[in-house]
């Protein structure tokens, strides 16, 4: 025998003001209950908790962040804005890249599902941000992903790292989207707390920017897309705003569930009506689903909006109507149609065979009213739901341990000269985990689909083409070290930043704009706290400094098991303009009797590496520093020298050093290399270790042929920026580093390809 739920009206709510809810089961703390009340005049329906309860939630209302993410917009200049056509605040922030094109690009989280449920929980990530994107009005044109795992030969992490490659390689092969880059990390730190981070871009020309707004009373709320169901109840307050605990796993409900052709079939319907001009907004439902894309709609439009929840389609007709504006189920979008035009919004939808239900309309009251079996179960300002909700200036404190983790540098580990000891470490970091050749994960990813692809794996950056006719592009990379920002965040985050610049400065690309996942541990932490104000402030004064702006991006937090956080780890997106693709310039070296130069300074700065983690697995010290100023000089260095095709590869330096650098230049395209340390070492004043490991930043080396060595000297003498040359590029396939050692290009590709397989299985076929 089943009891039939009772619908809690607003009069019921009005006339029970004792009854007992069960708030704080849905993330809402003692005092943001009392909060709501005072708000409302009384305790809210069950249906308005719902509401409260996933909006302000730590993942949708960044209530512990809101305070220093102002900082990103404070720090923009009047020249950081000339190209930024839309900032934070929307679904997705919009660059002008020029001749009337506009790329709109965002990264986002989806970490605690993708534990939960690995492959669900990846495959909906990318989903959700594609919607991100398709509601800006753009067509998605590429995904990369950001992914962190636990430690390599731990038991579950080959459960997180197939789940999580397969649910991205599904949904975005699904989609017909390249997958044109992103990080793979293994590190115990992130065991019970995997970071999968997702990115999506789509192009658009400037006249079809869209913004999530409901306006005009009268215009009809309409939902479309998936029937609503089970999955994902909860998600963003109960899974996405707290902290793993021994019983985690029982959270599987709130994990959704995703369908990537139903979403194809939306990007081409929204498409569509945005094309024929049938839609005033479109919101997608991601995050809090029919609470989110209602409140926000009608708070950004400074509108009232009334909604009859009888008229949503369900995939389960038991749910109740708390459960149904907590939903998160997937592949659903909410537009506003003038009412003149809704018979050909359903013409098209219909078209396209998209189930749709008219839900209600906006209205000029201020207010959100949404009816359930004809009873009035909310009744609220959108913009306490939305906008308005707490924001916490959350208790900071200095680490009491990172003193004591900074004095223990590096420079105190063993270190040789010898050409054995260097040959032997120099192969354990090719074979390492986090340095080896990702192609098992890569392979997965469909990365030439749609025959705009211009980069991708394994070259420093991704690029797409954006307009046939005149090669108009863009680069993207995505860099973060949360090595680095252990040991020091303000530094670290603009390591990330510098480093994904440098990326989008190799290809030719000129970086423009930056989009960033801060990923951190309990903001009830006042050390992890300080962590992210320190991130925050190194970001934003970077940005400031090389003149790109942040146009949004996600917070998450939570990001622990028990009381064990995970490194900080900020991942930033840089993104650059590309006047023509086919002028790219590629990672690797192609020719043989080319000069190859290192561009940059060494300096003793071995803390935190790689070689430090893989060779002592110590991590102490401070991390490399960063000169900003310089970072703009080589960018400026590098465009000016492919203009006048100087270079023919250019290859940041980062992990693993200069070592590495040569290794995958070598392996690139099998063309070998015959290089020299001695003069690094003698004008840098470096032993041979820190010549080749030392992550010192704002380095690059690059292969300029014969011919063009006057004309690039005097670039980098005029650009004022340090030079040196070190190699040849040689027709023996070979790495040979004179007097210490020597490897072929076919001992360095087993040893770096042999990796993953060898913890994962079998390397994949290539994508088709």
């Amino acid at each position: 025998m089943t009891t039939e739920h009772v619908v809690d009206t607003v009069e019921n709510a009005a006339a029970t003001p004792d009854k007992e809810q069960p708030y704080a089961a849905l993330g809402l703390k003692d005092d943001e209950y009392q909060q709501v009340r005072e708000i409302l005049g009384r305790r809210p329906t069950s249906g308005e908790l719902a509401m409260y309860s996933v909006m302000w939630s730590e993942h949708c209302s960044y209530k512990s962040s809101k305070l220093y993410l102002r900082k990103f917009g404070e720090k923009v200049t009047d020249e950081m804005r000339e190209r930024l056509m839309v900032g934070m605040g929307q679904n997705a922030g919009v660059v002008d890249v020029g001749e009337g094109w506009a790329v709109t690009f965002k990264v986002e989280s989806h970490n605690h599902p993708s534990y939960i449920e690995p492959f669900q929980g990846a495959a909906t990530g990318v989903g959700g941000i594609v919607r991100d994107i398709i509601s800006m009005g753009a067509r998605p044109v590429a995904v990369m992903d950001q992914l962190r795992f636990g430690a390599i030969d731990d038991p579950d992490t080959a459960r997180v790292v197939h789940g999580v490659t397969a649910g991205i390689s599904s949904y975005g092969n699904s989609l017909g989207l390249p997958n044109i880059g992103g990080e793979t990390v293994f590190d115990k730190v992130y065991q019970g707390n995997p970071l999968v981070n997702a990115l999506a871009v789509g192009v658009m020309r400037h006249e079809d920017i869209r913004l999530a707004n409901a306006t005009g009373p009268g215009n009809k709320v309409v939902l479309f897309g998936a029937r609503t169901g089970g999955d994902g109840i909860g998600g963003a307050s109960i899974l996405a705003s707290d902290s793993f605990s021994d019983g985690g796993p029982t959270k599987r409900p709130a994990v959704q569930v995703g369908d990537p052709f139903a979403e194809k079939v939306l990007i081409e319907c929204c498409l569509e009506l945005f094309q024929g001009e049938l839609v005033e907004a479109i919101q997608d439902l991601g995050a809090a689903g029919i609470s989110c894309a209602t409140s926000e709609l009608a708070a950004n439009g400074g509108s009232g909006m009334v909604v009859d929840l009888d008229q949503v389609l369900l995939r389960d007709p038991s749910l109740t109507a708390e459960e149904i504006l907590m939903s998160e189920s997937q592949e659903r979008m909410m537009a506003i149609v003038a009412p003149e035009k809704l018979d050909a919004f359903m013409a098209v939808v219909d078209k396209w065979e998209v189930e749709t239900s008219v839900l209600g309309e906006v209205t000029g009251d201020g207010r959100l009213v949404i009816n359930h079996r004809g009873q009035k179960i909310v009744d609220v300002d959108p913009a306490t739901v939305a906008v308005d909700g707490p924001v916490y200036d959350r208790p900071v404190a200095y680490p009491t341990w990172i003193d004591a983790l900074q004095d223990d540098s590096a420079g105190a580990l063993p270190r040789s000269n010898e050409p054995e000891v260097l040959r032997e470490q120099f192969a354990q970091l090719v074979k390492s985990p986090n340095l080896a050749d990702t192609s098992w994960i890569t392979n997965q990813y469909d990365y030439y689909v749609l025959g705009n692809t211009a980069l991708s794996f394994p070259d420093d950056a991704g690029m797409i083409r954006v307009d046939e006719e005149s090669g108009l592009g863009f680069a993207i990379a995505t860099d973060a070290n949360g090595r680095f920002c252990q040991l020091d965040p303000y530094q670290g985050a603009q390591i990330a930043l510098a480093e994904a610049y440098r990326n989008v400065a190799v290809t030719g690309a000129v970086p423009t704009a930056v989009t960033d996942c801060l990923n951190f541990g309990s903001p009830e932490n006042p050390e992890v706290m300080w962590q992210f104000s320190q991130t925050v402030d190194g970001l934003s004064d970077a940005c400031q400094t090389l003149g790109v702006p942040v146009t949004g991006g996600n917070v998450s937090f939570y990001n622990q098991t028990g009381t064990t956080p995970i490194h900080p780890t900020p991942v930033v997106g840089v993104m650059g303009i590309v006047d023509d693709v086919s002028r790219r310039i590629p990672s690797g070296w192609q020719d043989a009797g080319e000069n190859i130069y290192l561009l940059g300074v060494t300096a003793n700065e071995l803390s935190g590496s790689a070689w430090a983690d893989v060779i002592h697995g110590h991590l102490g010290g401070k991390p490399p520093v960063v000169d900003l100023e310089a970072h703009k000089r080589l960018a400026g260095l590098l465009q000016a020298a492919n203009d006048e095709w100087l270079i023919s590869s250019a290859h940041d330096l980062s992990e693993g050093g200069l070592a590495l650098a040569l290794a995958e230049g070598v392996t690139r395209f099998g063309v070998g290399a015959r290089v020299w340390i001695s003069e690094i070492m003698e004008r840098d004043g470096v032993d041979a270790a820190n010549a080749l490991f030392a992550e010192s930043t704002g380095r690059v080396i690059v292969t300029v042929p014969r011919e063009e060595d006057v004309k690039f000297h005097g670039l980098c003498a005029g650009r004022d920026y340090p030079v040196m040359r070190i190699g040849v590029t040689d027709t023996v396939a070979d790495l040979e580093v004179q007097d210490v050692f020597t490897f072929s290009a076919a001992e360095l590709r087993e040893m770096s390809a042999s990796t993953l397989p060898g913890y994962f299985g079998e390397t994949v076929s290539e994508p088709v």
